[in-house]
């Protein structure tokens, strides 16, 4: 039955049945197009709307279709290899012995019930004892290293002006809402969000045995420190400038500017001993300096004993569970918690990523979709290439170094050439929290273990399994794994029309990334320097003010306007990715065909399966979340932004003055 529930998912998802030729090969067939929509007006709703009003988001979800959405069948696939290895007699120390104690350890609820918060007290205990600022900070550095972040965000990764090595990085931290601006804001949406977090805290106290008048004055109190901290965070728009996220300094000079932090003797604590570090956001560390001692030690240790509770709380009993759902529930809208097996699968995929991906890979994903993919890769860059020396706002030596850049990537499909080793992690069948906690201890040592080492350019930052593909300037590299290479995006019995409309549009999208407002700032080798010339990259920021211009005036939920400023780099590659990808599908045999399927010619096609790819329906809150803190607009946006600017849409589909899309051809904006 779960087979059954799987396949039906993902033909819903996809908008499309197969069906038999009269040679006996199968073929994708477009349904479900709602013929009472005007596609000129809103082709999202024309290609999705019979679906969309129709679907149930299910309960236990936030929303429901393709994307990030399509990782619920998807773990429905790997809860059942779960189910399968956890049930059977698995040598010590190998993959499947691993996988399948740590699966069996998180179902084991009689056991973490009857724990309750014994596997926490001992931290707790530990924060009691705290005496002083340098031991406070002590503390705050052994829970980095295993995985409990609070007052300090660290992390090892490539150099922004010398991508070829690691060094250590420090960036702003320290709160528990989504982001600063949920501290600030004072509409009954957020008021309510903060109210909730409030009675979280307030509830995470009592299960752990502060009465409950004490309880909510800590709430209270952490919630006063963290307002705060949030107070001196960058927002979510200045977070996207990459050069004032980048400052290398020197450690000693930090001592001297932070002397409460003592920066040699965290870095020590870390296990990072080095004489430079790059702090993305400074004046969240000028604030923590002064805090540590404005702030009295006492309230700290609430602080910490909270943030403990938040960060473990889904390890711990029912009780704590139920807790950090309930917040949940008011911040996402989602009604029902998944299932056990569920989150556990989430858990296995964060824990133990690589080891479940090779037991996913061996089932799941064929050698042939990774090899028609290349070719799909291979097709949108020459396209992308063509379309860089027709730009004519750019000079002959920038599109130069453009096109160098674009020949120096390095693409990785569907999964890595070598597997994570966890050999490291200890993993029984009845202690889940101290898995969980070994876990986290070993992906520290694992990234730290990178620090002043040459970048491994092989590696991965995304589990395999996962829908999804990324950008990362510092490598150059554009990563698509297996787990999107599926339906709605990409399906080997699919016509061109429908694979370059779908991963081909998602393709093109990564490779823009590359050359957003942030990606074009880092040269081909993926340091960030100024390759081109000001002039010329001042018309390129003037078309990406076009950009946010056009997405600031589109509006969700009513009257809440998407964030042009934070959506602009995933705008500007939606409106590029559909460009290249029209422009490879036209080298193809069907591309230069004019033959109908289903009624539909090949570039109503096209256009048809860029609509499906972004098929997602969400719960009101969740989306009011995602507007504030996600760089993506929301779906429907991504499928009419791009639409409206692009003219071969128009033809495709008669589009003309009067239709709600239209917008005359000199104001139709191109980037790419």
């Amino acid at each position: 039955m779960k087979q059954i529930y799987l396949l039906a998912f993902i033909l819903l998802a996809a908008g499309a049945c197969r069906q038999k030729s009269e040679s006996g090969e199968s073929r994708v067939v477009i349904t479900g197009i709602d013929s009472t929509k005007k596609p000129g007006d809103d082709f999202f709703m024309y290609a999705n709307g019979i679906w969309y009003d129709t679907i149930r988001i299910p309960d236990s979800q936030t929303g429901v279709g393709s994307y990030s959405f399509l990782n619920y069948p998807q773990r429905k696939r790997l809860q059942g290899i779960l189910d399968s290895i956890s049930a059977a007699s698995n040598a010590s120390g190998s993959v499947e012995q691993k996988v399948g104690d740590f699966y069996a350890s998180g179902m084991d609820t009689a056991t973490i019930n009857k724990r309750g918060h014994q596997p926490l007290q001992p931290l707790l205990s530990r924060i009691d004892a705290v005496s002083d600022v340098p031991s406070l900070l002590k503390l705050v550095a052994e829970e980095q290293k295993a995985g409990n972040s609070s007052i300090v965000g660290f992390y090892v990764g490539p150099d922004d002006k010398q991508s070829t090595v690691n060094i250590a990085q420090f960036y702003q931290t320290g709160i528990g809402l989504p982001e600063r601006d949920y501290y600030f804001k004072s509409d009954s949406t957020s008021t309510g969000i903060q109210q909730a977090y409030q009675a979280y805290l307030t509830r995470l106290f009592e299960l752990s045995g502060t009465a409950s008048e004490v309880a909510r004055k800590n709430a209270v109190l952490t919630y006063g420190i963290e307002k705060q901290l949030a107070a001196a965070h960058r927002t979510n728009v200045a977070l996207r400038d990459v050069k004032a996220n980048y400052n290398k300094l020197a450690v000693e000079a930090l001592s001297k500017k932070h002397p409460n932090l003592n920066w040699t003797g965290l870095l020590n604590e870390l296990g990072a001993k080095v004489d430079s570090v790059n702090v993305g956001q400074p004046g969240y560390y000028d604030k923590l300096n002064a805090m540590l001692t404005s702030v009295p030690l006492a309230d700290w240790k609430v602080y910490l004993k909270a943030h403990a509770l938040t960060n473990y709380a889904d390890f711990l009993s029912q009780l704590f569970v139920d807790a950090s759902f309930d917040y949940t529930k008011i911040l996402t809208g989602q009604a029902v918690k998944q299932t056990r097996a569920e989150e556990m699968t989430q858990a296995i995929d964060q824990s133990l990523g690589d080891a479940l991906a090779q037991l996913y890979v061996k089932k799941y994903f064929p050698e042939s979709a990774k090899k028609r993919m290349a070719v799909l890769v291979e097709n949108l860059k020459k396209a992308f290439e063509a379309r860089i020396d027709r730009l004519d706002w750019m000079s002959d030596s920038t599109k130069a170094k453009a096109k160098d850049k674009l020949h120096a990537f390095t693409q990785k499909i569907g999964y890595p050439d070598k597997w994570r080793d966890y050999t490291q992690v200890t993993v029984k069948r009845t202690t889940y929290f101290e898995n969980r906690l070994s876990a986290d201890k070993n992906e520290y040592l694992y990234n730290l273990n990178k620090l002043g080492q040459p970048v491994d350019r092989t590696e991965w930052h995304t589990t395999p399994p996962t829908v999804t593909a990324y950008n990362n300037p510092p490598l150059n590299e554009i990563v698509f794994p297996a787990g999107i290479l599926q339906p709605p995006y990409f399906d080997v019995n699919a016509d061109d029309a429908l694979n370059y409309g779908g991963i081909g549009m998602v393709i093109g999208h990564e490779i823009t990334h590359s050359f957003d407002d942030q990606g074009a700032q880092f040269d081909k080798a993926g340091n960030v320097t100024d390759w081109w010339t000001k002039s010329y990259y001042a018309k390129f920021k003037a078309r990406t003010q076009q950009v946010i211009d056009q997405y600031n005036a589109f509006t969700v939920l009513d009257s809440m306007h998407i964030k042009g400023a934070l959506t602009v780099g995933e705008n500007t590659a939606d409106i590029a990715g559909v460009a290249i990808a029209y422009d490879a599908f036209k080298l193809t045999e069907q591309g230069k065909d004019t033959t109908k399927l289903d009624g539909f010619t090949p570039d109503q096609r096209f256009f048809i399966s860029i609509a499906r790819i972004w098929r997602v329906k969400t719960r009101d809150a969740y989306m009011s979340m995602y507007v504030n803190t996600n760089p993506h607009s929301p779906a429907k946006w991504r499928v009419n932004g791009p639409l409206m600017n692009f003219t071969p849409f128009y033809k495709a589909f008669n589009v003309q003055p009067g239709d709600k899309m239209y917008k005359p051809e000199k104001d139709r904006i191109t980037v790419w």
